[in-house]
C-alpha cells in the first residue's frame, strides 16, 4: 500500500515538473513576443510625423533624387532635370490633408528669401487642378503645383511617406538635407532652406510656434464663424449663443464621419424637439455632401467651410471631431474625436438640455 502511494506521488512530482516547463516556455514565448511588438511599434512613425527626435526615413543625404515627369496644374510636362543649377524645396502636398493648408502661409512668408537663396518651391500633388491652385494662391503661395495621375503610386522620391513632407534639394539633384516630415518639420526645413534669421510675423520663428493639433481646451471661447449651408442659408456661431449645441467637423471622404452621420441623423431625428442645436461643418464637393445628408437623413444645418479654415480656427484636422459649446459661446469640454466619442458629446448635450428644462 505504502508503494503505491510512493509511486503516486512521483507521478504527481513528475506532472509538477511538466507543467513548471510547460510555463516556462510560455512566458519565455511571450518575452519574445513582447520584444518583437516593441521592435515593430519602433519602427512605425506616428502619423504625419517623425517618430520621436529620430530622422524620417527617406533618400539618404548626397543621393540623387529619383527622376520624376508630371505635368503641372497647367499640363506642363515637368521634369527634375529641369531645376537643374538650382536648389529645389520638393513639397509632398495633398488638398485634403488639414496640415498641409495650415503651413502654406509659412512657406509663402518665406518665399521671397528662398527665391533670392536660388530655392523653387514644388508641390506633388494630387486631384482638380482648379482646387489645388485656389487652395495654394489663395494664401500668397506662388508655387509649382505637379500632378500624379490618379490611381498612381507615389513618386519614388514620397513612398511610404505622409503628407506634408519635402526634400530639400541642391543644384546638381542630390538631397542636400534628411527628408522632413509632418507640419512642424516641413517649415523648419524651408527656414533652414531660407536662412534661419527668417522668423513668422508673430517674430517667433518656425520651430517655436508648433501648430495646434490637439483641439482647443475647456474654457476658450469658441472661434466665430459664418458659412453657407446645404440648404442654401448660412449658420454662425451667433446664432447658436442662448443654448448648449454640439459643433461637429466633418469630411466627405472620411470613412468614420460616414458611420458618425449615419448614427448622429438618426439620433437627432429620433430626439424630436428635444434635440441639441447640432450643426455639422464639412468641406469638398458640395454635390458629394448633399448627396450625403439625403443618404443619412441629416436635417440639421450642414454648412461647408473653405478648405479647413474652421478647423484650423478651433486647433484640429482630424474628422469626426465634435465641440460642446455652451449658451454663452464656449468651449464645455474636450474634444470628442471620432464617432463614438462624439455620440457621448450629443447625449451629454440632450441630458444637460433636459436638466435645464426642469429648473
Amino acid at each position: 500500500m505504502s508503494a503505491a502511494i510512493l509511486g503516486l506521488v512521483i507521478v504527481q512530482l513528475l506532472v509538477l515538473v511538466l507543467l513548471a516547463g510547460v510555463v516556462y516556455q510560455l512566458f519565455q514565448q511571450q518575452g519574445r513576443i513582447l520584444l518583437q511588438m516593441d521592435a515593430i511599434e519602433q519602427m512605425i512613425p506616428e502619423a504625419g510625423e517623425a517618430h520621436g527626435s529620430e530622422a524620417p526615413r527617406g533618400i539618404p543625404v548626397a543621393f540623387p533624387l529619383p527622376a520624376f515627369e508630371l505635368p503641372d496644374v497647367d499640363d506642363a510636362l515637368v521634369r527634375l532635370e529641369d531645376f537643374e543649377g538650382r536648389r529645389l524645396l520638393l513639397v509632398n502636398w495633398s488638398t485634403t490633408c488639414g496640415f498641409c493648408e495650415a503651413i502654406i502661409e509659412d512657406l509663402a512668408k518665406l518665399q521671397p528669401r528662398l527665391e533670392k537663396r536660388g530655392v523653387d518651391v514644388v508641390l506633388v500633388s494630387r486631384g482638380d487642378p482648379e482646387e489645388n491652385r485656389t487652395m495654394v494662391n489663395g494664401h500668397g503661395l506662388d508655387a509649382r503645383i505637379l500632378l500624379q495621375p490618379e490611381g498612381a503610386g507615389m513618386i519614388d522620391a514620397f513612398a511610404r511617406t505622409g503628407t506634408p513632407a519635402a526634400y530639400l534639394i541642391d543644384e546638381h539633384g542630390r538631397v542636400a538635407k534628411p527628408m522632413a516630415l509632418g507640419a512642424d518639420q516641413v517649415p523648419e526645413l524651408a527656414r533652414e532652406a531660407a536662412g534661419r534669421q527668417i522668423k513668422l510675423a508673430t517674430e517667433r520663428s518656425l520651430s517655436e510656434s508648433k501648430l495646434m493639433r490637439d483641439g482647443l481646451p475647456p474654457g476658450s471661447p469658441a472661434p466665430a464663424f459664418e458659412l453657407p449651408t446645404l440648404s442654401g442659408d448660412t449658420i454662425s456661431l451667433e446664432q447658436l449663443r442662448g443654448s448648449e449645441a454640439l459643433l461637429v467637423f466633418s469630411d466627405p471622404e472620411c470613412g468614420p464621419c460616414e458611420v458618425l452621420a449615419a448614427d448622429l441623423g438618426r439620433w437627432h431625428e429620433a430626439q424630436g424637439d428635444d434635440a441639441p442645436p447640432v450643426v455639422m461643418i464639412s468641406r469638398g464637393d458640395r454635390e458629394e455632401n448633399s448627396r450625403k445628408v439625403k443618404e443619412y437623413g441629416i436635417d440639421f444645418p450642414v454648412a461647408i467651410q473653405p478648405a479647413w479654415k474652421v478647423s484650423k480656427a478651433y486647433g484640429i484636422f482630424s474628422t469626426p471631431v465634435g465641440f460642446l459649446i455652451d449658451e454663452n459661446g464656449v468651449i464645455v469640454r474636450e474634444v470628442a474625436r471620432g464617432p463614438e466619442a462624439v455620440m457621448a458629446l450629443a447625449h451629454d448635450a440632450l441630458e444637460h438640455r433636459k436638466e435645464a428644462a426642469t429648473r
